[in-house]
């Protein structure tokens, strides 16, 4: 008589008896890295980052060949991050990002950069197209769209262009370009 029985007799009782040593294994793996926890009920909310948005737009300002703007939000808008990068190629140049957090939780970009509107719109948007256009103060913004993605909103102020874009509803948009647009560029 085999020890094993015939694969033919194998049910789910006994794929569930060899799952069970498996996940064990990464419960034990999980928390010996600390990556998992458990908390019941509804998410918590986290720290958001600090980021000194006014220093690191000023030193942009310093730095890049372009005037760049620092909006002044309303109050509970938390800037979080930001970054540079630069466009290779035709139309490129430099970007200054800088990411902020509504009031509402959803995040926000700005970008400022002295590339064309074609190139900014191709290196941060990819596949997207305009879809249409938005008014909001002395600037007409470009709209871009694809269904299932975040909008985008770019408009030309002379020697630089300005790109939004985030999670946020259309009162976080109009509140972000409106602010762009009443701001002076910073002296560098």
């Amino acid at each position: 008589m085999p020890n094993q029985k015939p694969r033919i007799l194998n049910d789910y009782r006994d794929l569930l008896w060899s799952l069970i040593p498996l996940l064990l294994i990464c419960v034990v793996f999980a928390a010996l890295a600390q990556q998992c926890s458990f908390s019941p009920g509804t998410p918590a909310t986290g720290n958001i980052p600090h980021f000194d948005v006014k220093a690191a737009l000023q030193d942009d300002a310093h730095t890049l060949s372009f005037p760049i703007r620092q909006p002044s939000l309303p109050e509970h808008w938390t800037a979080n991050s930001g970054s540079r990068d630069t466009i290779s190629g035709a139309g490129g140049g430099t970007l200054s990002t800088v990411g902020y957090i509504t009031p509402e939780g959803t995040y926000m970009q700005l970008t400022q950069s002295d590339a064309t509107e074609s190139a900014l719109a191709d290196h941060i948007l990819q596949t997207r197209s305009p879809s249409g256009s938005q008014k909001v103060g002395d600037q007409t913004w470009t709209v871009f769209h694809v269904q299932g993605n975040e909008p985008a909103w770019i408009t030309d102020f002379g020697t630089v262009r300005v790109l939004i874009k985030g999670a946020g509803n259309q009162s976080a948009y109009t509140t972000l370009a409106g602010s762009v647009d009443a701001a002076q560029p910073l002296h560098s």
